[in-house]
């Protein structure tokens, strides 16, 4: 039997719910929420497994070590006198990067370059080779955690961003982060059981996230590459049952994911990307003008989009707010639309009010994400059925 440890998942600020409960249905044990994280424990199976398939994680880093810290040379001696053999060998490569919240410290490349400094000293000191840095592909990622006075060494179990499923190669001018995406559509409550639109798709994001969802396809299945796949103890066969495992779960989808856009070069992209991540059976893009288009058909449709904020597209956002309101209220009844937005003051423009508002942020932008229910006829004619 493999042994538990600990490990951390990080996440967006507002997602550490969904993570919470996505860590419980995958399996894991001591699931504790945090801010943009959430600790819980696993074995090394789990660790692969919570790589390939949580939707909202960015990484997944596994502590190895905690101690407090009085000061730079403090740092430098407990990070020396770990036993770094383990985890690395001598002619390896490492990167280290860290992250501060101390009055003692002040800059997190500095305290980076100090941790790098004593690993490759010890190396150099034990047995007279030394690792190199190797920032793309290092044998071994380093995470440095400072919380005041204390000191978390961690390893990073994914390597570059968990965002990066590996199905995007062609992106438009603001490009929604693939783990924004999936919590925005977990947010809105879809389940798969009925359409699903995005009517300004760009790149395809949601549209993907929203198949995957549907499908119950774990979202790193295309991923070139783990950091852990570099470690000493990395075993492929167990990763290979664990990937087969969770494609015994996927499950069959009976409606439609559609996208729009109204520019050709964002269509063309959306359907390389759906390619990539062979979803071509289950997603249909379309070039159109959503201002111009209606609703088909009786059923009910769920909708989430990443609408322009203004900061990269010149556009005058209080007539394109109005006329996201207008187009919904008159062409799409029978719809539960969500869209996220930074730009607060434009919401104010959309004409209709929200029944939710959820608080989050995209990237380092304060933004909404907001939902309008668009009844059949009118709302009070609901009621008096």
């Amino acid at each position: 039997m493999e042994e538990n440890f600990k490990m951390v998942a990080k996440t967006l600020f507002g997602f550490e719910e969904l993570l919470e409960n996505e860590l419980i249905q995958l399996g894991a044990r001591d699931v504790k929420k945090g801010i943009r994280n959430v600790s819980f424990s696993g074995d090394k199976g789990f660790m692969y497994k919570s790589n390939l398939g949580l939707r909202t994680a960015i990484k997944i880093l596994r502590p190895i070590h905690s101690f407090t810290v009085s000061s730079e040379k403090d740092l430098y001696n407990k990070i020396y006198a770990m036993e770094w053999g383990k985890y690395l060998k001598p002619t390896g490569t490492l990167a280290v990067d860290a992250t501060i919240h101390s009055d003692l410290f002040s800059h997190s490349l500095y305290i980076a370059q100090k941790t790098k400094d004593a690993i490759v000293d010890k190396f150099r000191d034990t047995t007279g080779q030394r690792p190199n840095v190797d920032l793309k592909f290092p044998d071994l990622k380093i995470n440095v955690h400072i919380d005041r006075r204390r000191c978390t060494i961690s390893l990073d179990s994914s390597g570059d961003s968990l965002h990066k499923r590996g199905y995007k190669t062609a992106t438009n001018i603001a490009p929604i982060n693939e783990v924004l995406a999936a919590g925005l559509i977990m947010l809105s409550g879809w389940d798969g059981q009925t359409d699903f639109m995005d009517p300004m798709c760009g790149s395809g994001t949601m549209l993907i996230e929203a198949a995957m969802i549907a499908c119950n396809i774990p979202p790193n299945l295309m991923r070139k590459e783990f950091a852990f796949e570099r470690w000493q103890d990395w075993d492929v066969d167990l990763f290979e049952k664990i990937e087969e495992s969770l494609l015994k779960k996927t499950r069959d989808f009976h409606y439609k994911i559609i996208g729009y856009d109204k520019a050709p070069s964002a269509v063309s992209k959306t359907k390389d990307n759906v390619k990539n991540a062979q979803l071509e059976d289950f997603i249909e893009v379309k070039h159109e003008d959503f201002f111009k288009t209606q609703k088909g058909g009786e059923e009910k449709l769920h909708m989430v989009f990443n609408p322009p904020y203004g900061e990269r597209l010149d556009i005058d956002m209080e007539a394109f707010y109005s006329h996201i309101g207008d187009t919904l209220k008159q062409n799409y009844p029978g719809t539960d639309a969500w869209f996220i937005t930074s730009n607060l003051d434009a919401l104010k423009h959309v004409g209709l009010r929200p029944s939710r508002k959820i608080h989050l942020f995209n990237a380092k932008l304060e933004a909404r994400l907001v939902k309008y229910v668009m009844y059949e006829g009118s709302k009070k004619g609901k009621y008096m059925k």
